[in-house]
Order: C-alpha cells, then sequence, then structure tokens
C-alpha cells in the first residue's frame, strides 16, 4: 500500500490497461484528488488574506468569483473532451495522436481565452455593478476583477486543459505537482502583494488577483516545458504544433456539450440560492455554509471520478471494453464507501461542524439541518458522479448533459419552489429536493451506463 502511494505521487510507469484494476484505481486517484484539493487552495488562500483588508475587499472577491464560475464551466467542459481524446490515443498506444490531441485543445482553449478574456477585461468594473456591487465596491475592486476575468480566465482554461492531458495520458501526478507550483507561489505573493511586504507595492484587493494570475500562469509556462519536454507517456515535438483541422473540429463538437453540462449543473446553484434567500439571510447564510462544507469533502469524490474517466478511455482504446466497465463499477463502489462514510459523520456531527463557521444559532440550526438532510444522498451522489465522468471518458459528453438538463432544471429546481412553498417546508424542501434530484441521476445514470453504448463512442 505504501509503496504504491510513493508511486503513485511520484509518478507511475504502469500500463493502465492491464495489470490490477485495484492498483490503477490507486495510482490515479490519489493524485488527481490532492490536484483537486490544490485547486481549491487558490480561493481559500486569497479570502484568507482579502479578510484583512476589509468587507469590501471580500465582497470584490465574492462577486468576481462567481462570475468566475462561468470560466471554470468553460475550463471544465473543453477538460472533458481533452482528457477523453487523449487517452483513447494513449489506449491504442498511440501516444503521437494524443500529442496531436492535445495540441488541438491547446489551441482551442488559447482562442477561447481571447474570445472570453477581452470583453471581461473591459466590462469588469461594469458587471460588478451588474451583480448588485456598491460604487465603493466598484471602486475598490475594478482592477480586481479586470486582472482576475480578464487576463485570469485564460490562465483558468489553460491549467485545466494543460492537466486535462497529463490526466488523460495517465500523468497525474505531474497536474498534481503543476498546481503545487502554482499555489506555493500564489501563498507566497498574496500577502506581499496584497500588504506591500519589502519591495513589493501595497495593491490592496488588486494584489489577491496579481498573485494568483502570477502563480497560475507560472504554472502554465510549466506545464508546456513539460509537455515539450516529455514523458513516458506524452510528448509533443515541434513538428506537431500545427493545426489539424479534422482531430480540432472534432474535439470541438466534444466540449460544447461539456460546456453545456457544466454551465447547466453551475446555474442550477443559483437557483437554489434564489429559492433558499426567500427565508431570510439565516437561512441564505446556513445553506452558504453547509454546501461550502458538502464542497470540500466531496473532492476526493472528484478525484476518483476523474480517474474512472482516465480508465475507461484509456481501455476502450486497448480495446478492452469489460476492463473499462469494471473500473466504473470498482470506483463507484469506493467512492460510495467514501462518501457514505463522510455522509455519516456529516449527518451525526452536523451542528459542531457548523458551529466550526458561525457562532449563530439561528445559523447553526438552519445549517446543521441542511447539512444533515443534503449528507443522507451521499450514496447516490457517489454513483452518480463516477457513472457521468465514466460517460465523458468515452467521450459520450451528450448524454451527461441531458442527465444533468432534466436533473437539476426539469426536476430539481421546480421540486425544490414546490415542496419549499407551496408544501410549506421552507428552506428544509430545498435540502429534500437535492437528494432526491442527485438519487435521481444516479439511478437513470447506472441504467444509461448498462445499456453499455457509450462503449462504441468514437473519438
Amino acid at each position: 500500500m505504501w509503496s504504491s502511494i510513493r508511486e503513485a505521487l511520484r509518478g507511475s510507469h504502469q500500463d493502465f490497461t492491464t495489470g490490477s484494476l485495484n492498483r490503477a484505481i490507486l495510482l490515479l486517484a490519489i493524485p488527481m484528488v490532492l490536484e483537486m484539493v490544490l485547486e481549491s487552495l487558490f480561493a481559500v488562500v486569497d479570502v484568507f488574506w482579502v479578510a484583512h483588508v476589509g468587507a469590501n475587499a471580500v465582497a470584490t472577491v465574492g462577486l468576481t468569483e462567481s462570475l468566475l464560475t462561468l470560466v471554470f464551466a468553460i475550463g471544465m467542459g473543453l477538460s472533458l473532451s481533452t482528457t477523453a481524446m487523449v487517452a483513447r490515443r494513449i489506449g491504442e498506444k498511440n501516444p503521437e495522436g494524443a500529442a496531436v490531441a492535445g495540441v488541438q485543445a491547446i489551441f482551442f482553449g488559447l482562442a477561447v481565452s481571447v474570445l472570453i478574456g477581452v470583453p471581461f477585461f473591459i466590462f469588469a468594473p461594469r458587471l460588478l455593478h451588474l451583480m448588485g456591487a456598491s460604487p465603493e465596491i466598484a471602486a475598490t475592486g475594478g482592477w480586481y476583477a479586470r486582472i482576475a476575468l480578464g487576463g485570469g480566465s485564460g490562465a483558468i482554461v489553460l491549467l485545466f486543459l494543460n492537466n486535462a492531458i497529463f490526466r488523460g495520458a495517465g500523468d497525474a501526478a505531474i497536474a498534481m505537482r503543476l498546481l503545487w507550483v502554482s499555489n506555493i507561489i500564489n501563498l507566497a505573493l498574496d500577502p506581499c502583494l496584497i500588504f506591500g511586504l519589502g519591495p513589493f507595492p501595497r495593491l490592496g484587493v488588486t494584489g489577491a488577483a496579481l498573485a494568483t494570475f502570477t502563480g497560475r500562469s507560472i504554472g502554465v509556462a510549466y506545464q508546456f516545458y513539460r509537455l515539450m519536454r516529455g514523458s513516458d507517456r506524452i510528448r509533443v515535438l515541434r513538428e506537431q504544433v500545427r493545426l489539424n483541422r479534422k482531430v480540432l473540429l472534432r474535439l470541438i463538437r466534444l466540449s460544447w456539450t461539456g460546456i453545456l453540462q457544466f454551465c447547466i449543473s453551475q446555474t442550477s446553484f443559483i437557483g437554489l440560492v434564489r429559492i433558499v434567500s426567500m427565508f431570510g439571510g439565516a437561512a441564505l447564510a446556513g445553506y452558504t455554509i453547509a454546501i461550502r462544507i458538502v464542497i470540500f469533502v466531496i473532492l476526493p469524490s472528484w478525484g476518483l471520478s476523474n480517474a474512472a474517466a482516465t480508465l475507461v478511455g484509456q481501455n476502450l482504446g486497448a480495446k478492452h471494453p469489460d476492463r473499462a466497465e469494471a473500473s466504473v463499477w470498482r470506483t463507484g463502489l469506493y467512492n460510495m464507501l467514501f462518501l457514505g462514510s463522510v455522509g455519516v459523520v456529516l449527518a451525526v456531527f452536523a451542528g459542531p461542524i457548523v458551529r466550526l463557521f458561525t457562532s449563530d444559532p439561528a445559523v447553526v440550526s438552519l445549517g446543521a439541518s441542511c447539512l444533515r438532510i443534503v449528507s443522507y444522498g451521499n450514496i447516490g451522489y457517489a454513483y452518480g458522479m463516477v457513472m457521468l465522468q465514466a460517460f465523458n471518458g468515452a467521450g459520450d459528453t451528450v448524454t451527461p448533459t441531458i442527465v444533468n438538463f432534466f436533473g437539476f432544471w426539469v426536476l430539481e429546481i421546480p421540486l425544490a419552489y414546490w415542496l419549499a412553498i407551496p408544501q410549506g417546508l421552507h428552506a428544509n424542501g430545498v435540502y429534500i429536493s437535492i437528494v432526491i434530484a442527485e438519487g435521481a441521476m444516479a439511478g437513470v445514470s447506472i441504467l444509461l451506463f448498462k445499456r453499455g453504448r457509450w462503449k462504441l463512442r468514437q473519438v
């Protein structure tokens, strides 16, 4: 076990289309779990230091982060198709084809970065106004939003894409180490640029955006260096750095549904927040705290799901569909055991956990209720997220998009409103709708997965 953990952190040379599935899942999942945790640290570190500047600075970060969810949805949507195509070529023992697919993804990512980054840079202060920022917040946070949304969006998209290339190739440890580099730089620069330590200028909240942008950009530069330098699994040669229209069009076709998939899930949270807000500030605060806790504790599950996607792509490429299917069921079981255990802990200790974040009795009560109810759906959520990522790993981004649309927009949001208001359950009705929707989506995903059409998907 310990030797496998050390190998996972160093980077494994194992062929994931042969040998023990348990070992393959472990070698892929450990660095992918740490990668997800490291990505979440950017926002945590920024908020920690910015909180020392003032309430307006924190509000600026919060409003800008809400706009950045669109960028994250685009980056994650593009990374789905990239991982699927690279993993399929690696499974086919065609590293040259994997490199070509990776290059096309980078070209596409650069184009998307310009298309969204330039308007964001120009209109960032106006967007803060539209999000409800006061004149004071817009004045102090204008340049923060410009840097975070304008330049930062490109760094986010490319960071996601390049790490998707490494994950698809099975080099998950490289993706993890790249985020270590970015986070260390951000951690060091944040206080220096915010408070003007040493030779650095005092930039306030703007310094936080500049530190994060610098950390992510250096990480992207290191990603390009590692791709050109190459590894045992993938290397981009200079002659491969050119447009390949056929591969690029196939990537775009897969990507737009992947982007839509994440946009659907992200916007559903806005609908739920709007319903919860009808029941007062305490309910909204409790919901916000509880959901942040849930999102943090399920990060390892996303790592397991990403491991399943890589295993599916590579084994389909190697013409081992049965092994691909077995890897999904096995990963789903491990994810269920993990999230099920976490759900028990959250349900039993919901009150004390929420009290770590607030001492307001009303908020603690409502937040604990949310945490307890949502945790009841962890087992269904565990299987659902693995199944949907398995479709993505096979290159079938359409099926998860359809499941998300009906699960979130057709079922969850109307059900949340109906339970909360006509049925008089208030905020608890919203939480119950989350459990029901996630369970339904997991059940449908399992049924669609068992039909096996994803095995025939060509990417």
